[in-house]
């Protein structure tokens, strides 16, 4: 595991408790994180220390047992997790992360959200939204859902596929987002295991091995109409338009992997000594000039991440305004994370190819943070037409 050393981006004695938290289970996923990678197998030990932690309810309402965490917070807490294990923590961060979303929009029934945060807090219950087909691919592209929700006494009865279900080894609830059948509109149910589902193992990639990111097939799954969480006769929530702040947990993770890497840099540097030099290699300018590279990239992609989470926690009338922002914050992230990783490769050298060092495992893991949305074109869209927007 890295060093620890002081980080001014944790400004208080709460963010000092759930970061010390968040290092304590990092350094032990670190130590099984290249197993769980040569093997693809999902880390069910990991996810039981989040649970005996008490991590998976960081960011359910107090109100309802959990601790409230801010998106400040909480990206504090999973770029730590990602220094230890980048899957455990991309994995996670979708379950913390769509709770922070849900506590702030209520997009839930209420009394079907207090149920499902009371497990949560009681059981370590998790939770996923399962939206990418094969046929649609990313949801964010605007294609329909091949899913369908067709009615049945009491509820409905869903049918599909889904893919890339990060998670599926491991939940018993997930939220599978569908086409009504005979109608124009999609809705969102919260499933439960039972009849009718099943996890295909379908996932084996080049990095991020150990997410669990399944396909899942759904074969008439009987959902009560309680379940469906999107619904038009529901009272709308407080602010049910956040600006997707809750999905920076996705940068957090990578900037983890390449503080993890750039840590491991500068100790080889610092101890590396070849018999042509009287000294280690971190005495020669050009390792300098890319460890300060490393710190420019590292600095320049937290200032962005941390200053945009912080406006979105202190606003909340103003969440949605900073959509551009938060995209921009995940894609800065996301580049730069993985160009510290390949400066942290170009100091070790060639040693940095050998699947006994984690660089090569952090090296494939960084570069999934190009296929997690947003996507880098959509960022760029959006800033350029609200320029274009704008009154002279």
């Amino acid at each position: 595991m890295p060093s620890r050393y002081s980080d001014a981006f944790v400004r208080n004695e709460r963010e000092e408790q759930i970061t010390a938290m968040a290092d304590r289970l990092a350094a032990g996923f670190a130590e099984r994180a290249a197993v769980h990678d040569e093997e693809g197998s999902f880390p069910f030990d990991n996810f039981e220390e989040l649970r005996k932690a008490g991590y998976l309810k960081l960011t359910v309402p107090q109100e309802y047992g959990g601790d409230g965490a801010s998106l400040y917070e909480t990206l504090l807490a999973q770029e730590r997790l990602g220094r230890g294990d980048g899957s455990t923590a991309l994995a996670v961060g979708w379950h913390i992360g769509l709770m922070l979303h849900y506590s702030r929009t209520r997009l839930w029934p209420e009394e079907l959200f207090a149920e499902f945060c009371r497990e949560v807090a009681r059981d370590g219950a998790l939770i996923n939204v399962f939206a990418s087909e094969p046929a649609t691919g990313s949801p964010t592209r605007g294609g329909r859902f091949e899913t369908k929700a067709v009615r049945a006494e009491g509820g409905w009865l869903i049918s599909g596929r889904k893919t890339y279900c990060t998670l599926s080894p491991i939940l018993r609830h997930f939220i599978v987002s569908a086409s009504l059948d005979g109608e124009e509109g999609t809705a969102d149910f919260l499933v439960r295991s039972g009849p009718g589902i099943q996890v295909e193992e379908t996932w084996n990639t080049l990095g991020m091995r150990a997410t669990g990111s399944h396909d899942l097939i759904l074969q008439d799954v009987f959902v009560p109409d309680r379940d469906r969480m999107t619904r038009a006769d529901r009272a709308p929530g407080p602010h049910e338009d956040d600006g997707n702040g809750w999905m920076l947990h996705i940068p957090a993770c990578y900037l983890g992997i390449a503080w993890a890497a750039r840590d491991f840099a500068i100790r080889y540097a610092r101890e590396y000594r070849p018999n042509s030099l009287p000294g280690p290699i971190a005495d020669l300018a050009h390792i300098q000039d890319k460890i300060g590279a490393i710190e420019e990239k590292l600095i320049t992609a937290r200032t962005l991440l941390y200053s945009v989470a912080d406006r979105w926690d202190r606003d909340p009338q103003g969440q949605s305004a900073l959509r551009n922002e938060l995209g921009l914050a995940k894609t800065v992230a996301v580049n730069n994370a993985i160009s510290v990783v390949d400066l942290a490769m170009r100091i070790v050298g060639g040693a940095s190819l050998s699947r006994k060092l984690p660089l090569e495992r952090w090296y494939r893991d960084v570069r999934a943070g190009l296929h997690n949305p947003p996507m880098e074109d959509a960022v760029r869209l959006g800033l350029a037409r609200r320029a274009l927007q704008e009154k002279p």
